[in-house]
């Protein structure tokens, strides 16, 4: 038997329900009945209560919380000197009704309409990491800036996080829109 059926049979041998009979038997001619003590046999509450406290304990140590692993750079004043070309940057902003719209680099005036569709937020990064690696040979570089509009929902942003895992893009930043880039998507 294993260690938990062992101390679960020891428990209900103790506890096992007797009925003491405890009675005089006298000669005379009056009998007085036997009187019976009887004992509440808790055996079952407690192999009920040990299943239990054995099972809250393996469930609440198997479960854990999941979630999305969000790298934050550290809090400092000091900016990192090295700079990156406007044309390894892509801008997606997230707008009302599922839409997405994107820019490369600093070029607001090339602001295309992707629609809703998550897919084409997938093709417009494969090609920005094409056009990277045409360029520059590699598409190591890549930095894609999210920036939801106050339309935009969570699912929307969350969309567009796991695109960036889906595409294995390294360099992704989460901020808050210009006026001029709100004013240029119309929200």
């Amino acid at each position: 038997m294993c260690g938990i059926a062992k101390i679960f049979h020891l428990i209900n041998k103790k506890l096992m329900s007797e009925i003491l009979q405890h009675g005089r038997h006298e000669k005379t001619g009056n009998r007085k009945p036997n009187k019976k003590f009887i004992r509440v046999d808790l055996t079952p509450m407690v192999d009920l209560g040990f299943l239990l406290i054995a099972f809250f304990v393996f469930t609440t140590s198997i479960a854990h919380p999941t979630a999305m692993k969000l790298v934050l750079p550290a809090d400092s004043d000091s900016l990192d000197s090295g700079e990156v070309p406007a044309s390894k940057t892509l801008n997606l902003l997230l707008g009302g009704n599922n839409k997405i719209y994107a820019y490369s680099g600093n070029s607001l005036d090339a602001v295309q309409d992707l629609g809703a569709d998550p897919r084409v937020l997938r093709s417009a990064l494969m090609q920005k990491k094409n056009e990277i690696r045409i360029r520059y040979g590699s598409d190591s570089g890549i930095i894609v800036l999210i920036k939801p509009t106050p339309h935009a929902t969570y699912s929307n942003v969350v969309d567009a996080l796991d695109e960036m895992q889906i595409c294995a893009v390294k360099t992704y930043l989460l901020m808050d829109p210009d006026k001029t880039e709100l004013e240029k998507i119309h929200e």
